[in-house]
């Protein structure tokens, strides 16, 4: 059975063929009798001194050994335990080896590993790799390699701890030539102690390795791995390591598979988590409270808020009942979407609920929901309420608050609460700061602003990537872009890892300078290091296209949006239909503007004038006429309010008259401002009949409406 393996093709195996001349002396003990050849001492191994090791300490220990370890045996303590009454610092090196030889020749290999461990226990002896390798050794003697895999595997982890792991891996690797052959359990231990410590290519070597040498890679190879990148939060490579396993049968356990939904979710990979979950789902693996409460929180954090409760529904249907962290992920992903009243009704729940009360964090998801949408009485009512509780508001707490009352304006009470978090215990950290420093600049108090961040560096704040994009927002708005870019390479020179927001803020401000060649450097960077772009940047580099009149370009991004799983929104639609307008292509705008409407999007006032008025200019206002006819009628009677007074002022009375005996049929309570405008606009034009059958009418509604009122 072939492994799996995306590594390039220099393996391993050659940088395992050398053994270091240290460890070969070691080598020289492999023997199957119990007499060992005399070896160098002390615990220097540069020492060239020759001892005999004392007979009388070995045979002293080993006898100890044995007591202790039969004692214990006997006492039913598992695994036995030594205690032995001797100090370590009279125990030579070489008498370590000595005494684990001579036990497990005489004692046996169980007697041996119990003093092999206890030696380990010493800084004198765990990183001594002669005593591993003679343990080892004595254990093959007896037949016993999965003792002699465990001793190796022991190797492994204690010379990592000094920076000593590759010359471990060798001397595991050398093994085989002494009969230990390198297994599944060993190679797997290996990789995990290299991905523990950091050493990512090193454990993709060594998965390569395991292919090289025949062995079978198992679930636990390919679980180290997509973990391994997991928590460096490489999701790409993690996608790529559970494909593979996957193909080849294997099924996470339930530990494993949330954190990958975890991950997947927190990265903006909400879908494929969802397709990871039902896949591994029809593989077998029955998901726990925790796997279901995770797909719920990525659901609800990524806006689908109706598959989550459907997830929801069919949690409680295989028998898991909702916690207070399930009740607390739907209440921030119904809150994140605006309904904050749904939101408080499931919270009742849980405040009458006797087994699952509301938590910090709940409380904490609740007012966040009432402060975006400027309620702030009720989440300062909801801040005492918790406090009566007994509950204790933490620094998110506060901090949604003050983001509340800053986006409001009331920087006074924002401050207050600053103080108040202060006085509890709690200091601000960079997301309170980032709250003030926002709400500050949107209120043109820039200045306030930097004064607030120099203070908080001064207490010892230090910018994350939020602060740098709020204040190259501002910059960008001021259409300062060098201080933008400033900010920016600063942020590369701190190591703070640029988001896609960042590069998003710089493409969207070339985009508005015209300056094209700069976005499309920016956009194709941030796709290069593994940056997802979203519906803004696209929709910012479809607005640069359009706006410079390179049409081309600007559907191939369109229709590229996709690759990254961007939906387009009624902007990005709005954006691409003006440019097909602007160059007469009105049967493609036609359809972009069908397709939006029949995927449930509302287009906005522009892009609905536009394209009606460009049919009109056409002199095809049928067809204006139907476009128009598809929104509902509060939409309508707005985009013909514009439209009329857009054909006026150009003249077009006759067009205008069309759409303004429309507006009667709907409402002959027209604007005032839309009939003085149609009728000056007839007057200009000379076009008297039209002045008098449009007043005409208008008095017959109005008798109408008097008689039916009597």
């Amino acid at each position: 059975m072939l492994c799996f393996v995306i590594l390039k093709t220099h393996g391993i195996s050659r940088r395992f063929t050398s053994l270091f001349m240290l460890n070969r002396e070691a080598l020289c003990y492999f023997s199957s009798s119990t007499q060992l050849q005399p070896v160098s001492s002390s615990s220097s191994s540069s020492s060239s001194s020759i001892v005999v090791p004392s007979q009388s300490m070995v045979q002293r220990v080993c006898s100890m050994v044995c007591e202790s370890y039969h004692h214990n045996a006997n006492m039913r303590v598992s695994p036995p335990r030594l205690h032995l009454g001797i100090d370590v610092d009279f125990l030579t090196h070489e008498q370590a080896v000595t005494i684990v030889a001579s036990l497990a020749s005489d004692a046996g290999s169980m007697v041996a590993l119990s003093f092999f461990h206890w030696a380990i226990g010493y800084p004198k002896f765990r990183y001594f790799m002669r005593l591993y390798i003679v343990c080892a050794a004595s254990l093959l003697g007896n037949r016993n390699s999965e003792k002699a895999h465990e001793v190796m595997q022991c190797m492994v982890k204690s010379f990592a701890e000094i920076g000593r792991l590759k010359e471990a891996v060798e001397m595991v690797i050398e093994m085989h030539n002494q009969g230990l052959v390198p297994n599944t359990r060993t190679l797997n231990w290996m990789i995990k102690v290299a991905s523990e410590i950091g050493l990512v290519e090193y454990a993709e070597l060594l998965f390569e390795e395991m292919c090289v040498r025949g062995v079978q890679p198992d679930s636990v190879s390919y679980r180290v791995m997509v973990v391994m990148y997991c928590k460096i939060d490489n999701v790409l490579e993690a996608d790529r390591w559970l494909s593979a396993m996957l193909e080849w049968g294997f099924v996470v356990d339930n530990a494993t598979f949330t954190l990958i939904i975890s991950k997947f979710c927190e990265k903006g990979y909400a879908t494929r988590a969802q397709w990871y979950f039902r896949r591994l789902v029809d593989m077998g693996l029955k998901p726990n409270l925790i796997n279901f409460t995770s797909m719920i929180e990525g659901l609800c954090k990524r806006g689908s808020i109706k598959q989550a409760f459907e997830l929801l529904e069919e949690m409680v249907a295989k028998g898991w009942k909702p916690n207070v962290y399930t009740h607390t992920s739907l209440i921030d992903g119904l809150c994140k979407k605006g309904w904050t009243e749904k939101a408080f009704r499931l919270f009742l729940k849980l405040v009458r609920s006797e087994n699952h009360k509301p938590n910090v964090l709940t409380y904490t998801s609740m007012i966040s929901g009432y402060c975006r949408e400027e309620k702030l009485n009720r989440a300062e009512m909801l801040l005492s309420r918790m406090k009566e509780q007994g509950l204790v508001p933490n620094t998110n707490t506060y901090t949604a608050l003050i983001d509340g009352h800053c986006k409001a304006g009331n920087f006074e009470r924002a401050y207050d609460l600053m103080n108040l978090m202060s006085s509890e215990g709690f200091n601000p950290n960079v997301c309170t700061y980032n709250a003030i420093v926002d709400g500050l600049c949107k209120r043109g108090r820039v200045v306030e602003a930097y004064k607030m961040l120099e203070d908080g560096f001064h207490n010892g704040l230090k910018p994350d990537k939020v602060t740098y994009n709020i204040l190259m927002s501002e910059h960008c708005r001021q259409a300062n872009i060098r201080q933008a870019l400033v900010l920016f390479n600063k942020m590369l020179k701190s190591g703070i890892q640029i988001d896609i927001h960042s590069y998003t803020t710089l493409i969207a401000v070339f985009c508005r300078e015209s300056r094209m060649k700069e976005s499309e450097m920016f956009f194709e960077e941030a796709v290069r290091i593994g940056l997802i772009p979203t519906n803004k940047t696209y929709t910012s580099m479809i607005c640069g296209y359009c706006r410079e009149g390179n049409l081309t370009l600007a559907v191939r991004f369109f229709h590229r949006m996709s690759d990254h799983g961007c939906v387009p929104d009624s902007i990005t639609y709005g954006a691409i239909i003006s440019g097909l307008c602007k160059q007469s292509k009105l049967d493609e705008a036609r359809g972009l503007y069908d397709s939006m409407i029949e995927k449930g999007l509302t287009p906005c006032e522009v892009t609905r004038v536009t394209l009606a008025y460009e049919y009109c200019k056409v002199d095809d206002c049928l067809s204006a006429m139907i476009i128009l006819e598809r929104l509902e009628k509060k939409l309508w009677i707005r985009t013909a309010n514009t439209l009329v007074r857009k054909l006026c002022s150009e003249k077009k009375v006759g067009m205008a008259a069309l759409f303004f005996n429309k507006l009667l049929d709907m409402d002959v309570n027209v604007n005032r401002v839309i009939l003085a405008a149609f009728m000056t606009a007839c007057y200009e034009s000379n076009n008297y009949a039209l002045v008098s059958d449009v007043s005409a009418r208008i008095n017959k509604e109005n008798r109408l409406d008097i008689k039916s009122t009597k």
